[in-house]
């Protein structure tokens, strides 16, 4: 059931981020009265599922049948809506525009007044930045409305009662467990997120509040995000460790863990919080390499424990799950929070703000992609399904698709051909040099962009199978 309801927003988040991209196009060529031969929902190579050309569809609303010309395509009639049986995107096919939906035998003919080629540059440059606005516009719509809905629910910096964790890099530069940073350099951090580690990255001095003093803590200023975000973090909320309840049959229950239990040791290390739990987990998940025999996993899944039940203390041994896991939940410390409503006339400009900071931070972290480690963190369907919970609610579904919004954005923004950017960037070649590349150029370069795509396409998802079966 949990894998079924990620399916299902997945499916809903991005069909409605696709038809709204498109609609983008559509609105602009339509404004400048450009004909728009098709508008789909998923890709039709050789039929579709639906389509409002379909023979039945007419009938039932007293149209005649389309009909055909001498090459098999159908006459104009208006713009066909349909939906395809390929689930990897969606087209709108705007007359006279060089890309997949349009022939050669086309393209040769004399251009029409009607057709995407005969327009001036900078509306053909503005049709092909429609979806990208459009996406952007929709995620700051998005953000204000759950805003406005919902409010800003967070815990106050002051109301962290058990402070932060931080890895041996951040102790190094000044860090001490139980800290709480509140802002870096002149930003000041309402609330601790994860997303603040990369403010972290070019700041200098960091403000922290040690035992109820404000305290600095000095920063190089170039600090690697991919690697503050390995386990262990750069810095986490610090989670006390308490055991809330045992999934049946787990190592847990055979070692007696119950409701108040709490580990202090693990293999002689000691165990303050939840973190160090993790993160000595973690590690051990490492010793296990891929090859390993049945007797080397189950050397390093089996660890002697110290546990405390009270005022007593006693010592265990057992064997981990093939996951390395115990099989208990932890209990969610209670904080204090504070939630901040807005009128709805305060939510759009709270949204456009919430709205840029995810767009500049999405397009800061890009620059990630050319290392070793960005490559391998790039992801295709699984991953995106895997952001969504596995249980419905409505807040966060809005949040996750704005952000999914702006992610194609600015994908769909990249000067690559057949993206978006990859046209509009021939569009302002042409603006400022006042030359138009051929026709034979931007067919060819739309190949060239279609197998780059596919090649990125095929790479993101290897990368799902690979990390799927433990193999990343």
């Amino acid at each position: 059931m949990t894998v079924l309801i990620k399916i299902i927003q997945v499916i809903i988040s991005l069909g409605l981020l696709i038809i709204l991209h498109e609609g983008g196009h559509f609105l602009f060529a339509k404004l400048f009265k450009t004909r728009v031969n098709k508008f789909y929902l998923f890709f039709d190579y050789k039929f579709h599922l639906f389509s409002t050309y379909d023979n039945w569809f007419r009938r039932l609303f007293g149209k005649k049948p389309v009909p055909k010309k001498d090459d098999g395509e159908y006459e104009y009639q208006g713009t066909e809506y349909g939906i395809g049986w390929i689930p990897l995107g969606g087209y709108v096919a705007i007359d006279g525009m060089i890309d997949e939906t349009q022939s050669k035998e086309k393209l040769k003919a004399e251009p029409q007044p009607w057709e995407f080629r005969t327009k001036p540059a900078w509306q053909r440059l503005l049709i092909m930045l429609g979806g990208v606005l459009m996406n952007f516009l929709v995620a700051f719509f998005i953000y204000a409305m759950v805003l406005f809905a919902w409010g800003k629910e967070y815990v106050k910096s002051e109301d962290m009662a058990y402070g932060m964790k931080f890895n041996e890099e951040a102790k190094a530069l000044g860090f001490q467990d139980g800290d709480i940073i509140t802002g870096a350099d002149d930003e000041v951090f309402e609330s601790w997120a994860p997303a603040n580690l990369r403010t972290l990255t070019g700041a200098k001095e960091a403000k922290v509040l040690r035992n109820g003093k404000t305290v600095s803590v000095s920063l190089p200023g170039d600090l690697n995000l991919l690697e503050m975000l390995e386990e262990p973090r750069f810095a986490e909320v610090r989670m006390p460790l308490v055991v809330d309840s045992v999934v049946p049959e787990s190592p847990a229950e055979k070692i007696g863990l119950s409701k108040g239990s709490t580990i202090t040791k693990l293999n002689d290390k000691e165990i303050k919080d939840f973190n160090d739990l993790s993160n000595e987990l973690a590690m051990l998940r490492t010793l296990i390499p891929e090859d390993a025999s049945l007797n080397d996993s189950l050397k390093v899944r089996t660890v002697s424990l110290c546990i405390q039940e009270g005022d007593s203390v006693r010592e265990a041994e057992v064997l981990l799950t093939p996951e390395v896991t115990f099989g208990f939940v932890n209990k969610t410390p209670e904080y204090k929070t504070t939630t901040k409503e807005y009128g709805f006339f305060e939510s759009l400009p709270a949204g456009v703000a919430y709205g840029w900071n995810q767009l500049t931070s999405y397009v800061s972290d890009l620059k990630y992609i050319f290392t070793k480690k960005g490559a391998q963190s790039v992801g295709g369907f699984i991953t995106i399904g895997n952001i969504f919970p596995g249980v419905w609610d409505w807040q966060s579904f809005w949040m996750l698709t704005a952000l999914l919004s702006i992610m194609l954005g600015v994908v769909n923004v990249l000067p690559i051909p057949a993206l978006d950017g990859g046209h509009a960037l021939f569009c302002i070649y042409e603006i400022v040099t006042g030359r138009k590349p051929s026709d034979t150029f931007l067919q060819r370069a739309q190949y060239v962009g279609f197998f780059l795509l596919l090649g990125l396409l095929i790479f993101a998802n290897l990368n799902d199978i690979l990390r799927l079966f433990g193999l990343m």
